[in-house]
């Protein structure tokens, strides 16, 4: 009886050891490892090994390029370019150029760049067909006139409330108009842009509000005399449209761009390229708020 005992007792110490090692928890699975920096995150990734091919206009105009060299860093979108290269361990003869039309670019399919940047709006349609890194830019409002007319001067918001101003019909910049400026007399709101434009050339109004991008273009090639006179900080109310790099559908290395322009802007860099080229360059400085 006692050797019965002994061996139901062994029994039950083998079958609870058993027990005890069926309900041990597994080991938790080994997270990813977040790269440590953008070129950790690029190596592999890109269309060239050891190289990063970038799309660009044909041809490509100032402000964002200079005398349609990329190549040479000059210009608001190619200084970024390099930057970002830079951060994602390319430079020099590790970065090639190409060329690309502006809808040819977001078509759907294969690219033959890594990432393509011509002043392209983040939107839900273009998403569709095409993946974004998160903004380098986003368009300030601006203050467009004539070099000799009424807007001649201005140097703050206070500056334009007895200013007759105009700009497109359901708008940031109409609605930057009333709710920001509340200039004394109502503004004008036109059908578009070309409207605009058509007012401001027949001197209906004293200037337009818009973008700082089409501003500079108005200025530039459609009506000649005419002039940026400032821009407004993004804190006034005035945010436009913000500008990605433009990749390939789900391409990986949108998460290393991110990384990229992340620490371009932690160590003040994005920002400025983007005063040298967009302000300085262009003579549109950021106006007062008051």
């Amino acid at each position: 009886m006692k050797r019965l005992a002994a061996a139901l007792a062994a029994g039950a110490l083998l079958l609870a050891a058993c027990g005890d090692d069926s309900e041990e928890t597994p080991p938790a699975a080994t997270e990813p490892a977040t790269p440590a920096t953008a070129a950790d995150c690029a190596e592999g990734k890109t269309l060239a090994a050891g190289g990063l091919t970038i799309a660009t206009g044909d041809p490509a105009f100032p402000p964002y390029v200079i005398d349609d060299k990329p190549e040479a860093g000059q210009g608001f979108e190619a200084a970024v370019a390099l930057a970002v290269a830079g951060q994602l361990g390319f430079e020099g003869a590790t970065v090639s150029w190409v060329r690309t039309g502006f809808d040819a670019a977001i078509a759907p399919g294969a690219k033959d760049f890594d990432f393509n940047l011509q002043q392209y709006s983040i939107n839900p349609e273009r998403e569709k067909t095409v993946s974004f890194s998160d903004p380098y830019y986003t368009a300030n409002q601006a203050v467009l006139g004539y070099a000799d007319g009424p807007a001649a001067g201005v140097a703050s918001l206070d500056d334009l409330k007895t200013l007759k101003l105009g700009a497109a019909a359901s708008t940031t910049s109409l609605t930057f108009i009333t709710e920001v400026i509340q200039p004394d007399a109502e503004p004008f709101a036109f059908n578009s842009n070309a409207d605009a434009k058509t007012a401001l050339d027949n001197k209906q109004i004293d200037a337009i509000i818009t973008d700082l991008p089409t501003g500079l273009y108005i200025s530039a090639v459609e009506i000649e005399g005419t002039k940026v006179f400032g821009q407004f900080p993004i804190g006034a109310g005035g945010a436009g449209d913000s500008w990605g790099l433009l990749f390939a559908k789900d391409n990986p290395l949108v998460e290393c761009a991110n990384l990229a322009l992340a620490a371009l802007t932690a160590s003040g860099e994005l920002a400025a390229i983007e005063a040298e080229w967009m302000s300085a360059y262009t003579e549109a400085p950021t106006l007062a708020a008051g």
